[in-house]
């Protein structure tokens, strides 16, 4: 039997959410600062910060997501709308006009994305890695690879040191595989996967600090 090929990972797509409801193509529309100087890759994951704009979440081992970006809006210097697949670092929005961020905001959104073997952008976080189903039920780290100009799309992948971990801290949850890529000997590339929820950390003193920290700003009660 012939299985197809995943070569590299391509971001976060959205493909239905916790439970079987179905994922109606809904995004939310936020600003992106003008002549933000990072660019963001359609399956990146972003962030809200102060003022209400969304930046690239470049975090790794921690995150604190708002959600995964799918294209954006803008009015070039002719006075063009543009819709790209990507946002460009540093472009910048003429006078009078904003930059839009389509975003899949959904705290219950799940993903597919690509298990990498090793979380650093080189060879091996761009290499495909094949684990079992003992990962369903685990947690993971993003991997944070630059995305491709060419394509618009984001490469960024999950990666596991141990395999299944219980880490609360990491980002990802897996909750699934994805049969059709799955090899020959019956590992899998691909997996559906959801945000972490928030965790909380005790420092103890008079009185006692708790600090809630990760997981999807809109489940986090202290926000951004």
């Amino acid at each position: 039997m012939a299985y197809p090929t995943v070569s590299a990972p391509y971001g976060l797509k959205p493909v239905n959410l916790i439970g079987g409801q179905v994922f109606a193509g809904a995004t939310r529309q936020f600003n992106i600062a003008s002549a933000y100087n990072t660019s963001i890759f359609n399956g990146d994951v972003v962030k809200l910060v102060a003022g209400g704009t969304i930046e690239k979440d470049a975090g790794e081992a921690t995150a604190t997501p708002v959600g995964v970006f799918l294209g954006c809006s803008y009015v070039n210097a002719q006075g063009q709308t543009i819709f790209q697949q990507y946002f460009p670092a540093n472009t910048a929005a003429p006078t009078g006009t904003v930059i839009t961020a389509f975003v899949a905001d959904d705290p219950d959104q799940l993903f597919k994305v690509v298990l990498v073997a090793g979380n650093t952008e080189d060879g091996n976080g761009l290499t495909p890695a094949y684990l079992g189903r003992t990962m369903i039920g685990s947690n993971a780290e993003l991997v944070q690879n630059t995305g491709s100009t060419v394509t618009g799309d984001s490469k960024v992948g999950i990666y596991s040191a141990a395999g299944a971990t219980t880490t609360a801290s990491l980002p990802i949850r897996i909750v699934d595989v994805v049969p059709d890529t799955a090899n020959s000997s019956g590992n899998y590339v691909e997996f559906i996967v959801k945000w972490n929820a928030p965790y909380i950390t005790l420092a103890e003193g008079t009185p006692n600090t708790v600090t809630w920290a990760g997981g999807h700003q809109y489940l986090n009660p202290t926000g951004i």
